[in-house]
């Protein structure tokens, strides 16, 4: 008989949704934490948990040997203590995106990560949106044939978000939010060696970082694309997502319930356009815990290790240090 494994959420704002990944799957929720009583008071109260097992103290969490598994969803600015800490006590952590916010802090995380007897997983949750899984089936499986341009772009306005963590210069929106496009196109294209980027600064005053910026990437095997981030935009929240291939386009994203995909006959040429129908799960909870559930319990490799998530923030660094410069820059993998 399975263990039954036991979690414990840091963070009760957007870790609430990890709460529920975490109950859908199966397991007990040893521990919440959150600095915040009354953030503490309305996740336990709404999901049932006793009062002696809230926390407003992470380290509370750290010497407790009936936790398995670990969710930091803090500020970003926090995810190098808070994993750091949580490593060295040998816990199972699933850090949010994105890892960290400079190259210092990548390497810490990953140095803690190397040197603990417990299993590291970065939430690139876009990997289990059900319309990007569809897409990287369909790449797999030949149907667009070889991929010459993949776009994504990360649309989310964030003029009633913008607070004081959000405000820090070091969490750039390419690192914040654009990390999601960045990493999809990582995930179903492959790692750029070049980035060129631009930006612009006209809509969100409480920001001192450009609130817009446009980055062309050149890939391996002749391969090009483009990723788009906005957080100040005038629109519903949206990742579309579109790739073209030599035998076919699908054209995508992870808020709808139907994905566009066009083949060609023997002849190469466009059919009508095919319209598939997905699941809407932007924040796919439940399957991110299952798969981080499966690597502890049968101790499997982790995709999105620490160094996999350093890797996607490398390219955000490059993108934001080539908006700066107005100069090509290559992202730098050597973590």
């Amino acid at each position: 008989m399975q263990k039954k494994l036991v979690a414990a959420n840091i963070g009760m704002k957007f870790g609430m949704s990890h709460i529920e990944g975490a109950l859908q799957y199966g397991a007990e929720i040893g521990a919440i934490c959150d600095s915040d009583a009354e953030n503490l008071r309305f996740a336990g109260e709404r999901y049932s948990i006793p009062p002696q097992r809230w926390h407003t103290d992470y380290r509370d969490i750290l010497n407790d040997d009936a936790i398995d598994i670990v969710t930091v969803a803090v500020p970003d600015q926090l995810h190098k203590q808070l994993s750091c800490d949580l490593l060295r006590a040998g816990k199972n952590v699933l850090c949010e995106k994105p890892l960290a916010l400079t190259r210092e802090d990548l390497m810490a995380i990953i140095n803690a990560a190397d040197a603990s007897a417990g299993k590291f997983m970065v939430g690139q949750i876009c990997r289990f949106t059900p319309a990007f899984e569809k897409a990287k089936e369909l790449i797999d499986a030949g149907t667009l044939g070889e991929i010459y341009f993949a776009e994504s772009e990360y649309a989310h306005d964030y003029m009633d978000l913008v607070d004081t963590w959000r405000a820090d210069p070091l969490r750039h929106g390419v690192i914040g939010g654009g990390c999601h496009a960045v990493d999809l196109l990582r995930w179903l294209v492959g790692d750029p060696q070049e980035v060129f980027a631009y930006g612009t600064h006209k809509l969100l005053p409480g920001v001192a970082y450009d609130d817009a910026t446009v980055a062309v990437m050149k890939f391996g095997d002749n391969v090009m694309g483009k990723v788009f981030v906005s957080t100040g935009c005038k629109r519903d929240y949206t990742m579309r997502t579109v790739l073209y291939g030599t035998k076919g386009t699908l054209i995508c994203d992870n808020t709808s319930p139907t994905m566009t995909l066009f083949t060609t006959d023997e002849t190469g040429h466009t059919q009508p356009a095919e319209t598939v129908a997905v699941e809407v799960n932007n924040h796919n909870a439940a399957r991110e815990f299952a798969v981080f559930a499966d690597a502890v319990l049968n101790d499997k490799p982790v995709a999105t290790d620490a160094r996999e998530g350093a890797r996607t923030v490398a390219v955000c660094l490059a993108i934001i240090e080539s908006s700066q410069t107005g100069k090509p820059v290559a992202p730098d993998y050597n973590f």
